[in-house]
């Protein structure tokens, strides 16, 4: 369906003085303008159809005309829900799931101060990580595609009578293509144009995201007073350099005039261009590779073992240019992390170009090589891929490992309280990343498996027609239920917890709405909300929980697969009736529900992006994955925030250049906060003292804090503090998500408002005589306190028209930002 046609575009508000403007930037599950301006009547002020800067068409003029507005500022909504919502289609970037969490490990690292080498050891093993995920996902395609159809069930007379469409490469045909080295040539076109694919998708959103360079101070206009320039450009200080990082609880924030930026204050770090596309071509590069192994290795493999008549040394060499391939992509990967000192316009063309293609130059000798005609061979059990598969199972167990130390040495260098998991919060989610990549390749290859081979069951030889997957395959499936009976002993006790948590928070919630009086069941669910919404902080440990039992049990899958060679249910043949049929229900249960997970996590993530209520219910998951750049895996789902963040910052820089006494404030809500925060860090430093920071319902320190303390621990907080002219952050204690951002200063720099009072009445009172909702997370603007923090930011800014400073309006808002 097409997009609808945006309204259109008013010229740009002229130069006047004493303005007051609040730009509003919505959260979670996106809002329309008109719902944020509440307004149906609205014109576009800048922007397209897929984000935009919105006014209320009566306001079009507001600089013109202050007299209007001395009662609440000119309210313009910036909305760019079309960044990360669309139709059904997009719900494909789903199967790209490990891609995007193992990026998010990068940006968890813990804050190091003085610790260049171990930043940088940190980024390597991660963009390592990210690689081995990308050769999974090629070796699965491949085994679907070369083992299980070419390799097995057209090499199987039984299977390839129940696939007719599988005839014209059945062995017994003698036909052309029935020579196992030419099916497996054909068969390489579907992994081949996988990585064919994910190149596509990158690039196209490369170009769409990443290449889009920000307004600074050489596009900005000439006659610029306000220092538009300010702080960047090739001088600006860069944090990868010894001694320099995200400012520590020790370097009082380190955002103020002439101190170091915050690590999202530099000119480049929305600007990842170069890396992406250099990460690009080399896991472009990796997938061919893998193909190609997987092609040439077999033909090989035979070459040696018999006296046929392709040379011996033609195989070597095509294994031997393979291997070396691999390293260079190595090595690229290695080399060079983010540049974010200043926007690096360069390109790496010769790698860009070469190193991809060469990789599908191996690719076609490889087919070409298995194509030779060799009579005799037939293929019989399955391709040489097991090792393989426990090969990168072991591998990415060593880096997450490493990682963990890595990880752990930084953060007792520079502990911060209230990081996760005591700094190991990104090599927990990379473990989940790897369990993600093996859960879903696993599951489609034991899926296929299982349809190709009709009513047997694939490795368990009584009556199954082929061989199945590997082996450590099916052992991975066969743990997926004890790991889901493991988890329920914390999901019990924090069931007991919030139960128990509710109990106690009643006289809390009695006493503060005395002397009303109190009535049990209002009580009860006002206290049930509260404990649930405290969930959120036990999190953590769950996560770290689940990551910590996935590699002991994943070990446990390796050692039983490597020593038995056999599935589960065959490995367990004479242990006793018992231990017999529990490795049965084990594999067959795991086996199932892996396919049925991955079906549901595809149906779900469809419904979530037609359905406006699914889509709140896991929309801050995706949302903080993909506000990320792209740092580790460039076929992760694009980053909105190389959007939305020079978009928010280009336009507070051109309204306070044009309105020279203009106060402005940025007001966000939610996942919206945490854009408006990091805009504000990419003003010029002349700029930043003239904007006011609105928060509500965010989870800049709640969530981002504690899981990316780098970039939104406590020294950065403090620096934004320090930087903006004055800041508010309102919070309830029924928010799941929004908290206090903790601004660590004494004294208490009075930032945080709250927690407000959720719902507003506890029961019928005159002037609320029907029963008040409990808010939660939305509807901020609905408590008097957002209109009054409002106008405090707007005294705070200094001049002003009469009579602006004595607005404490009852009506809410100028705007709605909730999403």
């Amino acid at each position: 369906m097409a997009p609808a046609t945006p309204p259109p575009s008013a010229p740009e508000p002229p130069r006047h003085t004493g303005t007051s403007l609040e730009l509003l930037v919505h959260g979670v599950g996106g809002a329309t303008p008109q719902e944020m301006l509440g307004d149906p009547r609205i014109v576009r002020v800048t922007g397209d159809e897929v984000a935009a800067v919105y006014r209320r068409t009566e306001d079009a003029d507001g600089e013109q005309r202050p007299e209007r507005y001395r009662d609440e500022p000119v309210a313009e909504a910036y909305c760019w829900s079309g960044l990360t919502s669309g139709n059904g289609s997009r719900a494909l970037w789903l199967l790209l799931l490990p891609f995007m969490v193992v990026n998010l490990a990068h940006w968890m690292r813990p804050t190091a101060t003085g610790s260049s080498h171990a930043v940088r050891l940190y980024g390597v093993l991660v963009r390592l990580v990210a690689l081995s995920l990308t050769v999974l996902l090629t070796a699965a395609a491949c085994e679907v595609a070369l083992d299980l159809l070419a390799w097995q069930c057209a090499g199987a007379d039984a299977c390839a009578e129940r696939r007719s469409w599988l005839g014209f490469l059945a062995e017994r045909q003698g036909g052309w293509w029935s020579q196992p080295g030419r099916r497996l040539a054909l068969a390489a076109v579907v992994p081949a144009a996988l990585v064919g694919l994910l190149w596509y998708l990158s690039n196209r959103t490369w170009s769409a995201y990443e290449s889009q360079r920000p307004l600074d101070g050489q596009d900005a206009d000439a006659d610029d007073a306000f220092g538009a320039a300010a702080g960047h450009g090739p001088n600006a200080p860069d944090l990868d350099a010894p001694g320099l990082d995200a400012p520590g609880p020790d370097t009082g924030g380190a955002c103020e005039a002439g101190s170091v930026s915050p690590a999202l204050g530099r000119p480049g770090f929305w600007y990842g261009r170069r890396l992406v596309a250099r990460l690009r071509a080399a896991h472009t590069a990796a997938g061919f590779l893998t193909v190609a192994a997987a092609v040439a290795g077999a033909a090989a493999r035979y070459d040696r073992g018999a006296e046929g008549p392709v040379p011996r040394f033609i195989g070597a060499a095509v294994e031997g240019g393979i291997v070396v391939g691999a390293l260079v992509v190595v090595g690229v990967v290695c080399r060079r992390g983010r540049s974010e000192q200043t926007r690096d316009t360069r390109l790496d063309g010769a790698l860009i170009s070469w190193l991809p293609g060469s990789a599908l130059a191996l690719l076609a000798l490889a087919v070409l090589y298995a194509s030779w005609s060799r009579p005799d061979w037939q293929s019989s059990g399955t391709l040489p891929g097991e090792a393989t598969f426990r090969l990168l199972a072991v591998g990415q167990g060593i880096l997450v490992i490493a990682l963990a130390v890595v990880a752990r040495g930084l953060y007792r260098r520079t502990p911060e309280p209230r990081t996760v998991l005591h700094g190991l919060g990104g090599p927990v989610v990379a473990m989940l990343a790897c369990a993600l990549g093996g859960v879903m390749t696993g599951g489609v290859a034991q899926r296929v498996a299982d349809w190709l081979d009709g009513p047997g069951t694939p490795g368990m030889g009584r009556g199954a027609g082929i061989a199945g997957p590997p082996v450590l395959l099916s052992w991975q499936a066969s743990v997926i239920p004890l790991l889901l009976i493991l988890l329920l002993l914390p999901v019990l006790a924090l069931v007991v917890r919030t139960a128990r948590t509710a109990r106690r928070l009643g006289p809390v919630v009695e006493a503060e709405y005395a002397p009303e009086p109190p009535e049990a069941s209002r009580t009860r669910r006002i206290a049930r909300i509260r404990a649930t919404a405290a969930l959120t902080d036990s999190a953590p440990w769950i996560v770290g929980v689940v990551s910590a039992a996935t590699l002991l049990l994943g070990a446990g899958a390796i050692a039983g697969s490597w020593y038995s060679d056999r599935v589960p249910g065959r490995a367990a043949d004479g242990s006793g009736p018992l231990l017999e049929s529990l490795a049965d229900a084990a594999q067959s249960t795991g086996s199932w529900l892996i396919g049925f997970g991955f079906i549901l996590f595809v149906a779900g993530g469809r419904r979530a992006y037609k359905d406006a209520s699914a889509r709140r219910t896991i929309g801050i998951l995706w949302d903080v994955g993909t506000f990320w750049p792209r740092a580790a895996h460039p076929f992760a789902p694009p980053c909105y925030a190389e959007r939305a963040v020079p978009d928010l910052a280009s336009r507070m820089s051109a309204w306070t250049s044009t309105t020279p006494r203009g106060r402005l404030v940025i007001s966000g809500h939610s996942q919206g906060s945490v854009l408006a925060a990091s805009a504000v860090w990419q003003l010029p430093d002349a700029t930043r003292p003239r904007v006011a920071l609105l928060t509500y319902g965010s989870p800049l320190e709640r969530l981002y804090g504690r899981w990316f303390p780098a970039y939104f621990g406590p020294g950065p907080l403090l620096g934004l503090h320090r930087s903006v002219h004055c800041w508010r952050n309102l919070w309830r204690a029924t928010d799941p998500i929004g908290g206090p951002v903790r601004i660590a200063e004494d004294p208490d720099p009075g930032v945080d408002r709250g927690p407000l009072k959720d719902p507003l009445a506890y029961g019928r009172t005159p002037r609320l005589p029907l029963p008040e909702p409990i808010l939660g997370h939305s509807d901020y603007q609905a408590d008097p306190a957002f209109a009054d923090a409002r106008a405090d930011l707007l005294e705070e800014l200094g001049p002003r028209v009469p009579r602006q400073a004595e607005a404490r309006t009852q009506k809410g808002t100028s705007g709605r930002s909730s999403g």
